[in-house]
């Protein structure tokens, strides 16, 4: 990670760019501020949970440039995009999904929070991730603190971006603790032609389960790195999860430069 990693790339804006909306030719006003300067300033919000005037324009022009590139699907495309090139490169492990939950308080409040019940009932919110077998983010869910884990796992299961490129498959098993133990949801995952390995309440946890999961709890890590992920501010779903995609979209835009650089050390 460079020192100053909220400055976008050449190949990283040259994707993003291509899925900007564009602004009308002769649109009434003053010029807008340009896209990568916004997108400099919502990454610095992303990645140090502040606003501060750096040349990205005031605070709410990046605020408002954040909330349109939401409502025209830019960062759900950006990931999708992104989770296709990995999965073109062979990087996508599908051999096994692995799915957790993890608690961050809400300061705020607003939509999809409540009562933690790990942190003495503070105002919180419940990020439900599925990630492939290396790690790889899938799909990220945004709900009320309150709301139990098991109660995403198929929502987290068919959220999963279909990704363009050969061999197109889906997990062919799906790894859990003890908190998604459901026998309708196990019957509903073999429907889908996935195996779930989860284990039951009152029994032995599945021997060797935890050193396949630990990539849940890395990708957990990787997303809480982002200040702005580890303690929730917006009161509006649709602008965390804005935020939310993003950070998903770093971690896979990482994990590409590295594969291409290990490619270009193997010629």
């Amino acid at each position: 990670m460079t020192t100053q990693p909220w400055i976008v790339d050449d190949g990283l804006w040259a994707l993003i760019e291509s899925l900007l909306p564009r602004w009308p030719e002769k649109a009434p006003g003053p010029r807008p501020v340009p896209d990568r300067l916004c997108r400099q300033g919502i990454l610095y919000v992303l990645y140090n949970d502040i606003t501060l005037e750096l040349g990205f324009g005031s605070g709410q022009t990046c605020w408002r440039r954040l909330e349109r590139w939401q409502r025209a699907g830019v960062f759900d495309q950006l990931h999708r995009v992104l989770l296709a090139r990995l999965h073109a490169a062979g990087e996508l492990d599908w051999s096994r999904a692995c799915v957790d939950g993890s608690r961050v308080r809400a300061k705020k409040g607003g939509a999809d929070t409540g009562p933690s019940p790990v942190d003495r009932r503070k105002t919180g919110s419940n990020h439900h991730l599925i990630c492939d077998g290396r790690g790889t983010p899938l799909k990220v869910i945004t709900t009320a603190a309150n709301v139990n884990d098991v109660t995403q796992t198929l929502a987290l299961v068919d959220g999963v971006p279909s990704v363009a490129g050969p061999r197109q498959r889906h997990s062919e098993a799906l790894l859990g603790d003890k908190g998604y133990d459901s026998n309708p949801n196990r019957r509903e995952l073999r429907k889908r032609r996935t195996l779930p390995v989860i284990s039951r309440k009152g029994s032995p946890s599945i021997k060797g389960l935890g050193k396949l999961r630990y990539v849940v709890e890395q990708t957990f890590a990787l997303l809480h790195q982002f200040k702005r992920l580890a303690v929730r501010w917006e009161r509006r779903t649709e602008l965390h999860d804005a935020f939310v995609s993003l950070a998903c979209s770093l971690i896979c835009w990482r994990h590409l430069k590295k594969t291409q650089t290990r490619s270009c050390y193997e010629l």
